[in-house]
C-alpha cells in the first residue's frame, strides 16, 4: 500500500478516504511503501459500518474540548492497535508514527483518559454501539455469503449461531489493580468471554480478578446475556442457539437460564461438560451391554458416544447424557483381551477433556 502523495498511474486503485482517514493508493511501483496496511482496513470497516460515529455519540461526555481528538475515534484506533497485536497504550505509537495512513491518532495520555473515563453506564452505551454496528455487517456478509457460516461438530454442521463461554487465565508479572492469585497458582486475572463459533467473533467478555471462580452463575448469566443482545433480531429469533461451555457451565442456575430464554422466543438449547464423580443411576453396571462409567487414564480406548437417560439429580430433567473414550497413547496400547484391556463398552472422558461426559439439552 502506497502513501496518498503517491502519483496516480496505470495499475494503481485508489481507496476511497473514509471519515477524516487520508485518501491512500495501492499499487505495485514499490514507492511509498508503508507497513501495518492491514491494520488500516480495519479502521476503515470500522468506519463503513458505522462504529466509529456510534462510539463517538457513546463518548460524547468525555470529550473536553471540540477541537479535540474524538473519544470514538481514540476507541477505535485502540481497538485496532489490539488486533494489530497491541499490548499496551504505548503501542499506539506504531498508528501514530503513520500519520499518512491512518491521520492524526491521539497521544498516549489522551488515550489514557478515554479509557479511564470507560465504565458503567458508558461500557453499555459502548455495547449497544457495537451491537448497531454488527447488524449492517451482517446483513450485508448474509447477501454476499449465503447467511452465516455454519459452525461444525465432529464434521456435520450445527444449524444457527453456536456460542462458546470460556474463562481464561492472564498472568501479570507485576502489582496491577485487581489481579490477584488464580486458582493455577498464578498471579493475574481470570476473565470469562463468550466467542461466536460460525465466526470467530468476540461477542462479549468480563474482566475478573484472577480469585474468581470457574463456574460462578451469574458471571456466565451475564457474559451470555450480553452476548445474546450483540446478536441481531433476525438471528437471534427464529435460528436454532447452541450454547456450549466446559464443565464450569455446567450449574443448575445457568442451564435454567438457558431454558428460560425460551420463554422470550429463543430457541436456546445448550452443550456442557459433566463432572462425574459417582455412577449414573438407573444403571446396572453388571449387566451385558448395559452402559457403565469407568475411571479415567491413558489406557482407555476410543469409544461412539453413547447416550444416558439417568442423569444426576441436581441437573434439569429433559436432558441427555453422552460420554466417549479417549484415543489411547501408543505407549499405553495394549492387545485385546489382555490385563490392561477396558471392559466394554466403557464411556468415559472426551478426547482433550477433563470431564467424563457431556450434558446437553
Amino acid at each position: 500500500m502506497s502513501k496518498a502523495l503517491s502519483p496516480v498511474t496505470e495499475g494503481t486503485c485508489q481507496v476511497k478516504a473514509t471519515g477524516t482517514r487520508p485518501k491512500v493508493t495501492v499499487s505495485a511501483d514499490g514507492r511509498g511503501v508503508v507497513g501495518h496496511a492491514g491494520a488500516r482496513l480495519l479502521a476503515d470497516m470500522a468506519d463503513a459500518t458505522g462504529l466509529t460515529a456510534a462510539f463517538s455519540v457513546a463518548l460524547a461526555g468525555l470529550r473536553q474540548r471540540q477541537g479535540g481528538h474524538d473519544p470514538g475515534r481514540v476507541a477505535v484506533d485502540l481497538a485496532v492497535m489490539i488486533a494489530d497485536g497491541g499490548e499496551a497504550i504505548a503501542d499506539l505509537a506504531v498508528l501514530r508514527d503513520q500519520a499518512e495512513l491512518f491521520g492524526a491518532v491521539a497521544s498516549d495520555p489522551t488515550a489514557g483518559r478515554v479509557l479511564s473515563g470507560v465504565g458503567g453506564d458508558v461500557l453499555g452505551r459502548l455495547r449497544a454501539a457495537r451491537a448497531t454496528a454488527r447488524e449492517p455487517a451482517w446483513a450485508q456478509a448474509a447477501e454476499t455469503r449465503d447467511g452465516l457460516p455454519a459452525s461444525t461438530a465432529a464434521g456435520l454442521a450445527v444449524p444457527g449461531p453456536v456460542l462458546d463461554l470460556d474463562a481464561s487465565i492472564v498472568i501479570c508479572h507485576s502489582d496491577k489493580q485487581n489481579a490477584t492469585r488464580t486458582w493455577k497458582k498464578t498471579f493475574g486475572y481470570h476473565p470469562l468471554f463468550c466467542f461466536l463459533d460460525n465466526t470467530r467473533e468476540a461477542l462479549s467478555g468480563m474482566l475478573r480478578e484472577g480469585r474468581a471462580g470457574s463456574n460462578t452463575t451469574a458471571d456466565h448469566i451475564t457474559v451470555l446475556d450480553q452476548a445474546l443482545q450483540q446478536i441481531p433480531d433476525a438471528h437471534r429469533y427464529g435460528n436454532h442457539i447452541l450454547i456450549r461451555s466446559d464443565s464450569a457451565g455446567c450449574t443448575y442456575g445457568f442451564l435454567a437460564h438457558i431454558r428460560s430464554l425460551r420463554e422470550h422466543g429463543m430457541h436456546t438449547f445448550f452443550s456442557v461438560g459433566v463432572a462425574i464423580t459417582e455412577p449414573v443411576p438407573g444403571r446396572d453396571p453388571d449387566r451385558p451391554g448395559s452402559p457403565r462409567l469407568v475411571a479415567t487414564g491413558p489406557g482407555h480406548r476410543r469409544r461412539p458416544a453413547r447416550r444416558r437417560t439417568g442423569l444426576p439429580d441436581h441437573r434439569p430433567a429433559a436432558g441427555r447424557l453422552s460420554g466417549r473414550l479417549p484415543r489411547r497413547h501408543p505407549v499405553h496400547r495394549e492387545t485385546p483381551g489382555s490385563a490392561a484391556s477396558p471392559p466394554e463398552p466403557s464411556p468415559s472422558t472426551p478426547p482433550g477433556s477433563n470431564t467424563p461426559c457431556a450434558a446437553s439439552t
